[in-house]
């Protein structure tokens, strides 16, 4: 069956791999000259199942108010005459209460610690490297509120059977030597040991090039401007390139995916949030991070890759804008500064944006839709990386006639309708 995919992210690579392992011919569209040039060209470095939550939760309202009087807030709010973003936000808002917070946790937890599997399945058939370390997340707990206030994330996690270790400060130091530099700045923290990391970047590249050797063709400079279709299903797809045809049809667009979908009549309820990273060289490999410390009072990531230290955070709405703002940056240079002083020298560095695809319960929506050779892998918020095996997993089973090994319950965008 010959499949065209739209998008060569970590998303649209993945299945591309997979599709074209299970004996499909495989052509990816993408308008950019190379895979993994938007929003997984340098995301967190996480691959955190451990970590999957939606944002909608019980109190975040409150939370929001609070984050965004901060100094350094890790959510920011750009009021914008764009009907797609109020009634996104006001989705949200009705995800949460805590029936809503447990069943999209659920969710996301299913398809996060499946995707996990498979990622050190994928590793082990292929040998591919990308500065991957399995050493678990720590999330780093500055208050006595914090600390206690976990008691409600471990509660979901013993309920799923994830994992975890509650630690005081000399915990933290054992798994994170360097924060013995900064003890007196947090009290303690919680580990997800199941959690790894890698550059998201490379991973994907180098996938991609193992997708071509499979007999995948990768079409790059492509703009994709129309899905034409009718009830009974695609039938091209029009690029500055010209058409495209296939017998089935995958969108994994990320946050670009409503507009394509939207005169098909599918109304897919995904926004942009924007997120910054800062990518450093590490200049004192003892004082640097060793997996990923998750500061829980700013919402940012340190990472370590490699030889290099990638710190990640916020939450920006404000479309589809991609401009760097300096005042981000100094979130982030505040807290790898302020966590691990001698590990990275923070002037420098590259500074960068990508924009996540969010959906309004955390959850990403895949496989079919109303037409019936249309396909989605699209939503997946903060965790494309997190979840792109597992989905590249369930893309190939469904488009194979196979029942894929997790339950696609809640899992599709008829859960919309």
């Amino acid at each position: 069956m010959h499949v065209l995919i739209l998008g060569s992210g970590v998303i649209g690579t993945t299945c591309a791999y997979y599709l074209a392992k299970a004996g499909h011919e495989v052509t990816v569209l993408d308008r950019q000259p190379a895979p993994a040039l938007e929003t997984s060209y340098a995301n967190a470095g996480e691959v955190s199942p451990g970590y999957s939550a939606p944002w909608a939760g019980p109190g975040v309202p409150l939370k929001a108010i609070q984050w965004m009087l901060m100094q350094h807030s890790p959510l920011v709010i750009k009021p914008m005459l764009d009907p797609a973003m109020w009634r996104w936000g006001l989705s949200m808002l009705r995800n949460c209460t805590q029936a809503r917070y447990e069943l999209n946790k659920g969710r996301m937890m299913r398809l996060a610690e499946y995707s996990r599997d498979c990622l050190v399945a994928l590793r082990a058939e292929t040998g591919i490297r990308y500065d991957e370390r399995a050493l678990g997340t720590l999330q780093l707990f500055r208050t006595r509120k914090q600390f206690e206030g976990a008691a409600k994330d471990i509660a979901v996690l013993e309920r799923y059977r994830v994992p975890y270790q509650l630690l005081d400060r000399d915990g933290c130091v054992e798994y994170e030597p360097a924060l013995g530099a900064v003890r007196h700045k947090f009290v303690g923290g919680l580990r997800l040991p199941g959690d790894e990391t890698g550059d998201c970047f490379k991973f994907t590249q180098r996938l991609a090039a193992m997708a071509e050797a499979e007999g995948a063709r990768f079409r790059f400079g492509v703009a994709i401007e129309e899905i034409a279709g009718h009830a009974e299903g695609v039938v091209a797809v029009h690029t500055d390139a010209g058409s495209f045809e296939a017998d089935r049809y995958l969108v994994a667009l990320g946050s670009h995916s409503p507009q394509l979908l939207r005169p098909l009549g599918i109304r897919l309820p995904v926004y942009p949030v924007k997120g910054f990273s800062l990518t450093l060289p590490i200049t004192d490999a003892e004082m640097a991070p060793e997996s990923t410390v998750m500061d829980e009072t700013f919402k940012v990531a340190v990472t370590r890759l490699g030889d290099r230290i990638r710190v990640g955070g916020t939450a920006q709405l404000s479309g589809y804008d991609l401009k760097l703002d300096a005042r981000r940056r100094d979130t982030l240079e505040h807290v790898v500064g302020d966590l691990f002083p001698r590990g990275a020298q923070a002037m420098g560095g590259e500074f960068w944006t990508g924009l996540r695809p969010m959906t309004p319960d955390g959850t990403p929506v895949l496989g079919a839709t109303a037409l019936p050779n249309l396909m989605l892998a699209t939503g997946h918020g903060t965790l494309g990386w997190t979840m792109a095996a597992g989905t590249g997993r369930v893309i190939a089973d469904l488009v194979s006639g196979r029942a894929p090994e997790i339950d696609m319950e809640g899992l599709g965008v008829a859960r919309y309708a």
